[in-house]
C-alpha cells in the first residue's frame, strides 16, 4: 500500500491537475480535496485501478467546490468529485460510478457519506485523523478495517435513495 500512495501522490504532484492516466475512451474524473489528503491519493489510485482517468486537485474551499456541484450538506465527505455531469461525494466505488454512466439516471450525483472505514481509499485509518488520512502500515501485516456503507443515489431535488450497498 505505501507503494501505491507514494506513487499516486508523486503523479498527483507533478501533474499538478493535468490528466493522472490517459483517458483512451475512460471517462474523466476530476476529484477535488484537501492538499496532501493521501486517502484521497488512494482513492485516485483505485479509481485509475478500475479503468477511470482521474485527476486530483487540491483545494482550500472544499465548501465552494461542494456548492458549485450542488452536493447536499446532509451527504457530504471530504473528497469531491465530478464525472459525466454528476458528481461523487466521498469514496463512491469506482464499479458505482461505471455502472452510473452507463445507466443515465437523472440524478445529480452519487454519494458515500462520511469517512465508512473500508471504502475505497479509506482501508486503514487513523480515526484521530479529522481529514480522513490514510496509516501507512509499518512491519506489520493488518487486515483492513470495514464497516458497511452504502452508496447514495441523489435525485435532483435532493433526495437520496440507496443504489448500492458494499
Amino acid at each position: 500500500m505505501l507503494k501505491r500512495i507514494v506513487l499516486a501522490t508523486a503523479l498527483a504532484l507533478s501533474l499538478n491537475g493535468a490528466q493522472a492516466v490517459e483517458t483512451g475512451g475512460a471517462p474523466a474524473v476530476e476529484i477535488y480535496g484537501p492538499a496532501g489528503c493521501l486517502s484521497c491519493m488512494e482513492y485516485l489510485y483505485h479509481l485509475s485501478q478500475n479503468g477511470l482517468a482521474a485527476t486530483f486537485k487540491g483545494t482550500a474551499d472544499m465548501a465552494a467546490v461542494k456548492r458549485r456541484l450542488r452536493v447536499p450538506p446532509a451527504v457530504e465527505s471530504v473528497l469531491t468529485a465530478s464525472v459525466g455531469g454528476y458528481f461523487i461525494e466521498g469514496h463512491v466505488p469506482a464499479d458505482d460510478i461505471k455502472l452510473l454512466l452507463r445507466e443515465k439516471p437523472k440524478a445529480r450525483g452519487l454519494a458515500v457519506p462520511g469517512l465508512p472505514l473500508g471504502a475505497p481509499g479509506f482501508e486503514e485509518t487513523d480515526p484521530s485523523c479529522e481529514a480522513g488520512c490514510t496509516i501507512l502500515p509499518g512491519n506489520s501485516e493488518r487486515e483492513p478495517l470495514r464497516e458497511l456503507f452504502f452508496t447514495l443515489l441523489v435525485a435532483p431535488d435532493g433526495k437520496t435513495s440507496v443504489y448500492a450497498r458494499h
